[in-house]
């Protein structure tokens, strides 16, 4: 068993997970939802995967080579939403950063698990610098299905076991 090559393996398919959650629940609000805001303090639905897309862009171009907080992010910029973006553009730059994201994590050596990196000029081990990303990621996903389902309330499609069903996924049948 050669745990750093099952680490990596499954740091990818956690990541494939989590962003097919968000996928699916962008796939159910219409273009209005998608750029709606609840409230000032809050993030719509777009701007939240304009930020993962960035934040994904900047920590894994260059991963192991270069700091993970890149001199051309614009973090701030990513929690602004400009009049014309199109639910294309949006879903481009949320596909841009796992894009990034994908090809860092496939490119990974099972003796790259023991290196260091740095976010922010702070050394990390790959593991630590994974964990936190998937960790970041999974959060803002769980922000993006909370939203999504808060707006299509009774028209939103569950993305696990639909409420009363749990029995039917016991592996015994009871």
């Amino acid at each position: 068993m050669d745990l750093a090559a099952d680490y990596i393996e499954d740091v990818i398919v956690q990541f494939e997970r989590i962003k097919a959650h968000g996928d699916k629940a962008v796939a159910q609000v219409s273009d209005d939802e998608l750029t709606r805001v609840l409230d000032p303090e809050s993030n719509s639905i777009a701007i939240i995967m304009r930020h993962v897309g960035g934040n994904l862009r900047s920590r894994f171009t260059d991963f192991l080579t270069t700091d993970g907080e890149k001199p051309s992010r614009h973090r701030d910029g990513e929690f602004e939403l400009p009049d014309a973006a199109s639910r294309d553009a949006i879903v481009n730059d949320w596909n841009g950063g796992f894009e990034c994201l994908f090809a860092a994590l496939t490119q990974l050596k099972p003796a790259d698990v023991d290196r260091d990196v740095r976010i922010r000029g702070e050394r990390l081990s790959v593991v630590q610098a994974l964990n936190r990303s998937m960790t970041h990621t999974a959060s803002h996903v769980g922000q993006i299905v909370w939203l999504a389902k808060h707006l299509r309330s009774t028209n939103w499609k569950t993305l696990s076991i639909p409420r009363g069903q749990s029995e039917q996924f016991k592996p015994d049948g009871r």
